[in-house]
């Protein structure tokens, strides 16, 4: 990542003057005046940010407090506010090679880190599980703070474990290495864990799984699927970015696309971001389109996107390349909640739905 680092080219801040015309990508207007209108705009609609790292930085700080500011990370709450962040999915970090039963305690102390985190700072923070909790949150002026992705292998290959996380607050689960969701798609004991979370509300987050497995998940789930870090391989040819088959199937299945803001998947800077989010957008419409800040995750982000604080100038860009304030709200806000809005109508609808007791050494037995 340091190697990366040093490669990234010097860019201009938006407002300085950079020697290009105002209306290259579509908007006359000076760079400051497009600035002042990204901010009245997230105002009115904040960012839902699909990923953040901030709960397994915090563990490596021996004191914090996020309401006053923290220097040595990337999300406080006086940030977050400055960026107009209404809403964040805290990622259950597990380190590499942490599996089976450890992989489970792991998953409950980071849910018990989110809870101890947010309860430390309610005047800035929310716990919340349901699309109303989230703008009960926004009405309130606190950051809604979601529990999740986990990684799958938290599960354990056991269902009944999916459901103690999702009473403790989990709402998106990362498919991506687990036996159950591999190389050649979902096993049929895969199909019963996406049966599951559809009948539970938790959402499935296909980035970095299989084509396969993405496709096939995409078919079978009856709640839109998330890429909680997918941008465009044919912007970027990374092993996480998706191509355009795929993004166009997670279109019409009114799943989301949450693009990465990181040197590696996405570029070094800011117009490189915006032509990821130009390409999903033409290719699986302005309402599969989302953002993941990936902050505090140990990635390196583009120039002038270094922390919560500088999403304006994120949406400033795309207002001069001509998006509109409607495409722009799908963008940071509505796509999210129509997401989180049909997992809670899902659940409600199969309520009357046995829990399954699969196992995999059932399902997935060798013949």
């Amino acid at each position: 990542m340091a190697d990366l680092q040093d490669d990234i080219p010097a860019t201009v801040e938006i407002g300085a003057d950079d020697g290009l015309p105002d209306d290259l990508f579509g908007d006359r207007r000076p760079a400051g005046e497009l600035l002042e209108r990204a901010h009245a705009l997230l105002a009115e609609h904040p960012v839902a940010d699909g990923y953040s790292g901030l709960p397994w930085a915090l563990r490596h700080l021996p004191w914090y407090d996020l309401e006053l500011g923290e220097a040595a990370i990337d999300t406080d709450v006086p940030r977050l506010r400055e960026g107009h962040v209404g809403a964040l999915f805290w990622s259950l970090h597990l380190s590499g090679e942490t599996g089976g039963e450890r992989a489970v305690t792991a998953a409950l102390e980071q849910l018990d880190l989110v809870r101890t985190v947010v309860e430390s700072h309610p005047e800035g923070l929310r716990l919340v599980g349901t699309a109303g909790q989230v703008i009960d949150a926004r009405n309130c002026g606190r950051v809604a703070v979601v529990p999740g992705p986990a990684p799958g292998a938290a599960l354990d290959d056991s269902l009944g474990i999916l459901r103690v996380l999702h009473a403790l607050g989990l709402r998106v689960l990362t498919l991506a290495g687990t036996a159950w969701a591999g190389e050649s798609g979902l096993t049929r004991f895969g199909e019963e864990v996406v049966r599951e979370m559809n009948r539970l509300g938790v959402l499935a987050d296909v980035s970095g799984a299989s084509p396969a497995t993405a496709a096939r998940t995409i078919a079978l789930s009856k709640t839109p699927v998330l890429c909680s870090r997918s941008a465009a391989r044919a912007r970027r040819p990374h092993p996480a970015n998706l191509p355009d088959d795929l993004l166009a199937a997670l279109g019409e299945a009114k799943g989301l696309c949450m693009v990465p803001l990181t040197a590696e998947q996405t570029g070094p800077a800011v117009p490189d971001v915006a032509d990821h989010l130009d390409h999903i957008r033409d290719v699986a419409g302005p309402e599969c389109v989302g953002l993941s800040g990936t902050y505090d995750s140990g990635v390196v982000h583009p120039r002038d996107l270094a922390d919560t604080s500088r999403y304006p100038h994120l949406i400033a860009e795309l207002l001069r390349r001509g998006w509109s304030e409607t495409e722009l709200s799908l963008l940071t806000w509505r796509n999210v909640q129509r997401v989180l809005r049909s997992a809670d109508f899902t659940a409600r609808a199969t309520q009357q739905r046995r829990a399954s007791h699969a196992r995999i050494t059932e399902l997935d037995a060798a013949p």
